[in-house]
């Protein structure tokens, strides 16, 4: 089966009775059924599941059955390639090149697909690259002996790029030999005694490493705590114009949110305890305003039982708060930090859904550079129709945040406006979109920390009887 985090993967098991070889399955005795998910199975210790058959409609259990999930894969490994260019072909008529690499595999369709490009180098014709490291799985779909395509160009402005050339190798052929000559078929048609357009020299280096189901497996797990926007600018609740309206029919921006990305989140937290917090809000009993407050009322223990229980306590809030505001974001990220660095073995997700502008920047990308060093994912996600463009400098995709000399020590941000999806198939898209990265995340801070999956225990051998 191919798995995906960020969906909710159903799986039903049923277990019959042979009475005979081959025939319909109604020709066997039904036993019963079991209904999970591929979450609940991966998230256990040791990939291991255990629940009861049961006749549909009849919780009675007819016996039990284990499920024991593994990884197969040929994808573990990370290829970290230093490169420097030698003697590249001049491209600019009043200067060098400025030249760039692409890596191309073919996909099953034998299209070719780029998977990573370098920065650009400017004016020169023995470039160095900076480092990069491509997963293997990404790189050759973890087939060693795949072919790989190396693309070198001239970079231009106006994005008519020149071809400089081209060579194609493969990750066993570069460990064996670095040195490749790049050839540009149109030049060789055109230039007698041509050779090549120079060479490439690729220092290439195979690391193994772990991959989220590993941590699973050794009993890892994820956190999920959900952070609410309680400021004015939402609206009244008892109003049908309102972001925070309740209708019986259909659920608001904010359930929706919730409801998305908690579904994917709760099967890999065995407890199912979630922190719901709140922020913008005049709180009883003295109407003082709150930037980070608890949706239970106790503020000395925030969580909910499972997602349904942060709802719940998020529609109570609404009736025992005023909304107000500004809008902080500053104070939530610091309590969330606070709750990831308490928990061993555990990587925490953050949800703040919001309708408006951040009114406290500065503060907010301090805190995040701190969060940035721990066990910790930020997701925002944005409801109603403000400019939300001020939060594109939160999801630093291209370059990691810095503030007053601080870098962050990786992106730990994603920003995604709600109204970006539509449709019945909202909560799902929503899901893919914020969720996709966050195995990676998950491992990379992992790793970062030189934390390695401890295989799970061995369970002692039953007596025998």
């Amino acid at each position: 089966l191919d798995y995906f985090f960020e969906e909710v993967q159903t799986l039903k098991f049923a277990c019959y009775d042979s009475d005979a070889a081959g025939g319909p399955l109604s020709a066997h005795d039904f036993i019963g059924e079991m209904v999970t998910t591929m979450g609940q199975i991966l998230g256990k210790l040791g990939g291991q599941y255990e629940a009861n058959l049961a006749l549909p409609g009849d919780p009675k259990s007819r016996g039990k059955l284990i499920v024991k999930a593994d990884e197969v894969s040929a994808n573990k490994g990370v290829a970290r390639l230093r490169i420097t260019g030698h003697h590249l072909d001049k491209k600019d008529l009043f200067g060098k090149s400025d030249p760039y690499l692409e890596f191309v595999k073919l996909n099953a369709l034998q299209t070719p697909m780029v998977v990573h490009r370098t920065e650009v180098q400017k004016k020169t014709l023995d470039p160095t690259w900076k480092p990069i490291e491509i997963p293997l799985g990404s790189l050759c779909n973890g087939d060693r002996d795949r072919p790989i395509i190396i693309n070198c160009y001239d970079h231009d402005d106006d994005g008519s790029h020149d071809f400089i050339g081209s060579v194609q190798t493969t990750v066993n052929a570069l460990l064996a030999n670095p040195t490749l000559p790049l050839h540009n078929q149109k030049k060789a048609d055109k230039k007698k005694g041509y050779t090549n357009s120079g060479e490439i020299r690729i220092n290439c280096s195979v690391e193994e490493t772990f991959t989220f189901i590993d941590y699973l497996h050794a009993g890892f797990q994820l956190g999920f705590a959900v952070a609410v926007d309680f400021t004015g600018s939402n609206g009244d609740p008892r109003l049908p114009t309102s972001l925070h309206h309740f209708n019986p029919y259909q659920p608001n921006a904010y359930v929706s949110a919730i409801r998305s990305v908690g579904a994917v989140i709760q099967d890999y937290d065995s407890d199912k305890l979630f922190p719901g917090l709140g922020f913008g809000a005049k709180l009883p009993p003295r109407g003082d305003v709150s930037h980070s407050f608890s949706l239970t009322g106790d503020e000395q223990n925030p969580y909910c039982a499972g997602i349904e229980g942060v709802i719940a306590a998020y529609q109570a809030t609404l009736s025992r708060v005023t909304l107000y505001g500004p809008t902080f974001f500053g104070p939530i990220i610091a309590q969330a930090t606070a709750i990831a660095n308490q928990l061993q073995r555990n990587y925490n997700v953050l949800l703040i859904i919001t309708d408006g502008i951040i009114n406290d920047m500065e503060q907010t990308i301090a805190n995040i550079i701190d969060a940035s060093n721990a066990p910790l994912s930020i997701i925002i996600v944005g409801v109603g129709n403000a400019d939300f463009t001020g939060m594109n400098a939160l999801d630093a995709d291209d370059k990691l945040l810095s503030f007053r000399g601080r870098t962050a020590a990786r992106d730990i941000v994603q920003f995604v406006p709600l109204n970006k999806f539509q449709g019945p198939a909202l909560q799902y898209a929503l899901a893919k979109e914020v969720l996709s990265e966050l195995p990676r995340q998950f491992v990379d801070y992992f790793r970062s920390k030189g934390v390695v999956p401890q295989p799970p225990p061995i369970a002692p051998a039953a007596a025998a009887h």
